[in-house]
């Protein structure tokens, strides 16, 4: 998740332009081919990972093209392919995270006119619902935004009210969580104690954490080192942030919610 060192090998996108020149070339521009199937399905949005197509589903977008695929938990190590910068320069938008910088990188290569949005990828109810309605605007999708809006906030109540129930002695319990994980601690009305990541736990991070005695570890599952306070007692919870193929945001919430509750349990 948080990725820094970006590298996109010069032969490698060299290689790659000048297939998407053959992909490209005579496709046409003429208005008709212009609208295409933005016209029929709304605009064309590229998105990096399936976090951020989950974003734009949630907006209103249907005409979503995924570039790294969900097999690859580092998206910078991913090289693009032709077929990838060919969906660029067709594209309307391209979403990219800041930890994602080389996303600019491809939108440049493909010599795409798109406009290029960095995404807030933070599953936080409410910076979730913010970033969903900002897409929505910048879609042209505002009612499919607000329409899930309303559909988000009563799914995350109930979950977070499950999770709550399951609190040991009706008390909320104390957390330790990944800074990227810090959304399942608040879906769970937990109280966090501290923080690591996204570098690997020091020793005198371990003993600092440790002597906080939290119930739970909410790790993240996309970058974890293993058990993040061996010895402590706490149970670890991997959080996954990243939604699957059909780019739905919800199941991300249910599963950490059920996730949670089992975890609880454990701990009571």
């Amino acid at each position: 998740m948080a990725r820094t060192r970006v590298r996109i090998p010069s032969l490698a996108l060299t290689a790659a332009l000048a297939a998407v020149a053959l992909l490209t070339a005579g496709c046409g521009d003429s208005d008709d081919d212009a609208e295409g199937t933005g016209a029929a399905d709304g605009p064309r949005v590229v998105v990096t990972t399936s976090w951020e197509g989950a974003f734009a589903k949630a907006a209103g977008a249907r005409n979503i093209k995924v570039i790294v695929p969900q097999s690859v938990h580092h998206a910078p190590d991913y090289d693009p392919k032709p077929s990838d910068l060919a969906a660029v320069a067709a594209a309307d938008f391209v979403l990219y995270a800041p930890f994602e910088p080389y996303a600019a990188k491809i939108k440049e290569a493909a010599g795409s006119k798109a406009k290029l949005v960095e995404v807030n990828l933070d599953n936080s109810r409410d910076k979730a619902v913010a970033e969903v309605t900002r897409l929505g605007g910048l879609f042209g999708t505002a009612p499919a935004a607000t329409a899930w809006k309303t559909a988000f906030e009563a799914e995350y109540a109930k979950l977070s009210g499950e999770v709550k129930a399951a609190w040991p002695g009706g008390r909320a319990p104390s957390v330790v969580n990944q800074v990227f994980s810090g959304w399942s601690a608040e879906l769970a009305g937990a109280t966090s104690v501290g923080t690591y990541g996204p570098e690997p736990v020091t020793p005198r991070q371990l003993a600092e954490l440790s002597a906080k005695k939290p119930a739970l570890v909410l790790d993240n599952a996309h970058m974890t080192t293993g058990t993040v306070l061996p010895g402590s007692g706490a149970e670890q919870v991997e959080i996954v942030n990243y939604p699957g193929e059909d780019l739905d945001l919800l199941p991300v919430y249910r599963n950490a919610a059920r996730d949670l509750e089992k975890a609880l349990g454990s701990a009571s």
